[in-house]
């Protein structure tokens, strides 16, 4: 389960490391400020899947 999980994560972290990518070419964000959105943004979705392992863990 965790390993199927992790693997998810992965997945999950890839395509939004994506999405932000295209943001901040669409938004013409400067490159000093793109490492700050990206850990930002990277330390929010791993908030939302740990706390969604949680989740599924005690349920």
């Amino acid at each position: 389960m965790i390993s199927i999980f992790i693997l998810f994560g992965i997945v999950i972290v890839y395509l939004i490391n994506n999405m932000t990518n295209a943001l901040c070419i669409q938004k013409e964000i400067p490159e000093d400020r793109q490492p700050k959105v990206f850990t930002t943004i990277n330390i929010l979705v791993t908030i939302l899947l740990v706390s969604s392992y949680v989740e599924i863990l005690y349920t």
